[in-house]
């Protein structure tokens, strides 16, 4: 399809698309509109950042204006995707066309959703944690369910969400339609689809774990030690927003309040935040009044920010597939990006995976040219007393110092009389033992007195 007008959609929705200036559809949604208009389920696949809610959503709304009775369930990894889902539902939902929408995620106030639910609302937008406590406390009714979505099917999977899934797939009626959209498709997908999806079409749109095209990666080897002055280096040269990615939550509140104290204009968004707390914070960095974003994984799916012009890999990922997913922050819609990779000693093994996922022909390399040293200091290995290399054969170790120039075995064999004798003698022990002598040290019944009055 080259228009929106050319979808067998109502007049409402055709004029809701054009309100927001929807013109050409992107590859998922030609495919995916005209086969979920038909009513069938659907297996789709495709490159985040591909425009995967409008291809779910316009099929959704058009369905519950047909059918005045008919409920919609649209389930979501984060608070973040299911809340900017939501966003892009109500924008298409004009006056005219009048279904009611509740947001059912973690972090809000539960009488705020019970109200909203009390209102009859036939499109429910959430997490499946949130979900489930609903359905447990009876105030969500899934009964009347003809349209069900699962969104980034594989985060939620990989979050733990699978037994809530489970759960809420038993209380959605069977004749109801679904639509399984994921960035990637691994087996556990594959097994769901087959036990719950009624003989779906597969649409698959690009490979899904090549980054896109538009965005220019980069890598930069360095020591763990300047890592964070080679970012401020980076901060300082680049131009635009920044989305920086890092291990853990707490490495994000120390990241930005040590930038907050060199008068850099940042914020972090993870896990552990307030869902209020959050949306300040996404929406600051959407209208620009906050320049960097330090955030952990939790913001890798789904997060749609324009203006995101960079992303810095400032730890590496704990799942290859991540990277994609975080590096496909940028470029959006049709925009450039580019995404810079730190990289230390310790990186090599999760790079090469990395590697050879978004590249299959790639070949393993170890990361090379890197200087292990400390700035104003002397590197730790430059001088260690102790330190043991093997000979040319490879069988027999030493100690290289000093006092032993001759080999010290291991195992069976033993070191003869004479050889010892003449080490000492050579070394000199006596003169080292005196050395000790007129050194102070605590009397015996003093140790003694002690450990009475302990009795």
């Amino acid at each position: 399809m080259q228009n929106f007008n050319l979808f067998k959609i109502e007049k409402s929705l055709k004029a809701s698309i054009d309100f927001m200036n929807f013109k050409e559809p992107t590859p998922i949604q030609s495919q995916a509109i005209p086969v979920a208009l038909e009513g069938k389920d659907v297996l789709g696949t495709a490159q985040t950042g591909t425009g995967k809610t409008l291809a779910f959503s316009i099929p959704l709304i058009n369905k519950l204006i047909l059918d005045k009775n008919a409920f919609a369930l649209v389930t979501c990894p984060t608070r973040e995707l299911a809340t900017q889902v939501m966003n892009a539902i109500k924008d298409l939902i004009s006056d005219k066309i009048n279904i009611k929408t509740a947001l059912l995620i973690g972090g809000e106030s539960m009488h705020k959703q019970l109200r909203q639910l009390g209102k009859r609302s036939r499109l429910i937008v959430g997490t499946p944690g949130r979900i489930n406590d609903h359905l447990k406390r009876r105030s969500l009714n899934l009964s009347a369910t003809k349209y069900l979505v699962l969104d980034e099917t594989d985060r939620m999977l990989d979050m733990g969400f699978a037994p809530q899934i489970e759960m809420i797939l038993k209380f959605v009626p069977k004749d109801h339609q679904t639509l399984l959209f994921s960035a990637t498709l691994p087996n556990d997908i594959v097994r769901i689809s087959q036990r719950y999806l009624t003989k779906p079409v597969r649409i698959s749109v690009g490979s899904t774990t090549v980054p896109i095209a538009k965005i220019k990666q980069e890598t930069l080897q360095l020591n763990k030690d300047n890592k964070y002055n080679e970012l401020i280096n980076q901060l300082l040269s680049r131009k635009g927003s920044i989305l920086v990615f890092v291990k853990t939550k707490r490495n994000a509140d120390r990241m930005v309040k040590r930038l907050k104290e060199e008068d850099h204009s940042a914020d972090a968004i993870h896990g552990d935040l307030r869902q209020s707390k959050r949306d300040r914070v996404i929406n600051a960095f959407k209208k620009g009044a906050k320049r960097i974003l330090v955030a952990t994984d939790v913001a890798a799916r789904g997060l749609d920010i324009p203006l995101i012009q960079h992303v810095i890999n400032y730890d590496l990922p704990q799942v290859p597939e991540d990277y994609v997913h975080r590096i496909g922050r940028t470029a959006r819609a049709g925009s450039e990006g580019s995404a810079l990779t730190f990289l230390t000693q310790s990186d090599r093994l999760m790079w090469n995976a990395i590697s050879r996922l978004i590249n299959p022909n790639y070949k393993e390399e170890s990361i090379q040219n890197l200087r292990f040293y400390r700035a104003g200091k002397k590197n730790k290995n430059s001088y260690n007393k102790k330190r043991r290399f093997r000979d040319k054969k490879g069988k027999k170790f030493f100690f290289k110092n000093d006092y032993a120039s001759t080999p010290k075995y291991f195992g069976k064999e033993t070191v003869d009389d004479t050889s010892r004798n003449d080490r000492r003698k050579k070394f000199n022990f006596k003169k080292r033992k005196n050395r000790f002598k007129n050194r102070s040290r605590p009397k015996a019944f003093k140790f003694k007195k002690f450990r009475k009055n302990r009795n």
